[in-house]
């Protein structure tokens, strides 16, 4: 990190508008202030006049912030910077801070939003879970039987599935994954190790212990989908000392497609249909998708053939 040298910032005039710049930076190809103020109307003058955009209603939810005397994280891309280190995409800004608040301001991002925003929060904790404080947390179905079809439209599902229970339960901050790091059973890819926990934020995992012998990581992912109207509140957290290991899953079963003359396969066929007759309701309340248009996806199921006359006399 290097102190930032002639950043287009007007000094004398933010000590008018009561605006402290309590430091600046250029950091990879970003320009970045940590500002405080007194005064939100005086803020949100001072952010405009320098070049920073911010929504008409954003002074009412800044003025909130500067009365829990909260400091403002802004920044500018740099484009000098990012041409001379030959980034066409810009990188996410990892921020580092101490604060006995655990929560996230998720309000001023309402301000300006053209509607519901998309949350994803990955929690590294050294006792358990993290839970919302002041919004029901709620599990994602988990371990629900859904047609084969599927797995060629997984993240289409996925979305739908989403959104169909955000509606059903507004207000609501979901639970996908919570795990412990130390352990991988059952699980869909291996534990990160304690390098990659490290880069993450979890400072204590140690890289040098063998198995078993780093302190615990637990990692809780959570997704909300929040508005101005449902979520008129700051998303507060807390550390929980539940440590039951839990994953949204979904389950798909491949039938046997091969023909055969075997006395069990009118019995499986007859199953079958009544399996996936299952997995379409199911799908149908997973998503709100119409079950009509579910089994018109849904390949038939074929009659058994009947076995010829030498098949059933010798039972080969």
């Amino acid at each position: 990190i290097e102190q930032a040298q002639g950043l287009p910032i007007r000094g004398g005039r933010a000590s008018e508008l009561k605006v402290t710049i309590e430091a600046k930076y250029t950091v990879g190809e970003y320009d970045i202030l940590i500002l405080s103020a007194k005064d939100s109307n005086g803020l949100a003058t001072w952010l405009y006049e320098n070049g920073y955009r911010i929504p008409p209603g954003a002074p009412t939810v800044i003025k909130s912030y500067l009365a829990q005397n909260m400091k403002f994280f802004v920044a500018k891309v740099n484009l000098k910077e990012q041409s001379k280190l030959g980034f066409t995409h810009l990188r996410p800004i990892a921020v580092a801070y101490e604060s006995p608040k655990f929560m996230l301001p998720v309000r001023l991002g309402t301000v300006n939003a053209s509607g519901p925003q998309e949350l994803f929060v990955y929690c590294l904790t050294r006792k358990g879970r993290v839970e919302p404080v002041n919004y029901r947390l709620v599990r994602l179905p988990s371990d629900a039987e859904i047609p084969e079809y599927v797995q060629g439209d997984f993240a289409n599902f996925y979305r739908s599935m989403f959104q169909h229970r955000a509606d059903r339960e507004p207000a609501s901050v979901f639970l996908e994954y919570a795990w412990n790091m130390g352990s991988c059973d059952p699980c869909a890819a291996s534990p990160l190790s304690p390098d990659e926990l490290r880069e993450l934020g979890a400072y204590w995992a140690d890289p040098s212990a063998g198995p078993g012998g780093s302190p615990m990581v637990f990692i809780t992912r959570l997704h909300t989908r929040y508005d101005a109207q449902h979520f008129p509140a700051d998303i507060t957290f807390q550390e929980t000392e539940d440590q039951s290991n839990f994953q949204g899953r979904f389950v798909i079963r491949h039938p046997w497609k091969g023909g055969g003359s075997c006395p069990a396969l009118a019995d499986y066929l007859n199953s079958l249909r009544a399996r996936q007759k299952e997995q379409a309701r199911t799908l149908a309340d997973l998503t709100g998708w119409s079950l009509a248009s579910i089994e018109a996806k849904m390949p038939a199921v074929a009659d058994a053939q009947p076995s010829s006359w030498w098949n059933r006399m010798w039972k080969h």
